[in-house]
């Protein structure tokens, strides 16, 4: 099953597609996550990209279609995929729609998770990452036993700079200008389903499996 995950920045596509990855045993494809891996190791991309997902603003469609053609070519996506934070332009999504057509392939169902720009905020400027082991938390809803410190590693806990409040509330506008014209693009395709979050603590994963099941009949 090829998805695609839709959703402003906080609304839980990560938590979703780690969710649906182990149920369906296929491969999340996050391009943040591997912009930001880009950034950490130092390449000549992660340079490219650094001052650009520091500001909140996106990064440029040629740099992420390269990145996603590669990991499509893996094997690991044969049998398929989940999409998380990509496409975010209609320009990526018509360049990965193409894309797809030269292997005979297509995208099964687009999830747009309609979640409230209060909870977005929220959930961002709450979240603290542990910069050693990846590990994820939230003040709120998942704080480290010990604050400011991971408990699986021990290490001192960071806020991502596109976390804080005034980066959120830029990302969210970005997203709304930019992004938000995708959910005509896939409505008319007739893959689009929406899931409404109204107070943040929906079993959403359910939810979309649902759906899914519609989908794979």
């Amino acid at each position: 099953m090829n998805l695609i995950l839709l959703g402003a920045p906080g609304a839980g596509k990560g938590t979703l597609a780690k969710d649906l990855t182990k149920i369906f045993g296929i491969p999340q494809i996050s391009t943040g996550d591997m912009l930001r891996e880009a950034v950490a190791a130092g390449t000549e991309l992660g340079k490219k990209v650094k001052d650009i997902m520091d500001s909140g603003a996106l990064v440029p469609d040629d740099l992420v279609n390269a990145i996603v053609r590669e990991k499509l070519a893996r094997p690991e996506c044969r049998n398929g995929f989940i999409f998380d934070g990509y496409p975010r332009t209609k320009s990526q999504a018509e360049a990965l729609e193409n894309l797809l057509k030269e292997d005979g392939k297509k995208i099964d169902a687009v999830i747009l998770l309609d979640v409230p720009k209060e909870i977005v905020v929220k959930r961002l400027t709450n979240r603290r990452i542990c910069p050693h082991c990846g590990r994820i938390y939230n003040l709120i809803t998942m704080p480290p036993s010990k604050e400011g410190i991971c408990d699986s590693c021990g290490s001192k806990l960071i806020m991502r700079d596109d976390d804080k409040e005034d980066v959120v509330t830029h990302r969210y506008e970005v997203y709304l200008e930019q992004t938000a014209p995708l959910i005509e693009f896939y409505k008319q395709r007739e893959i689009l389903f929406t899931i409404t979050v109204q107070n943040g603590d929906e079993d959403v994963t359910q939810m979309v499996l649902n759906v899914l099941k519609k989908v794979r009949k």
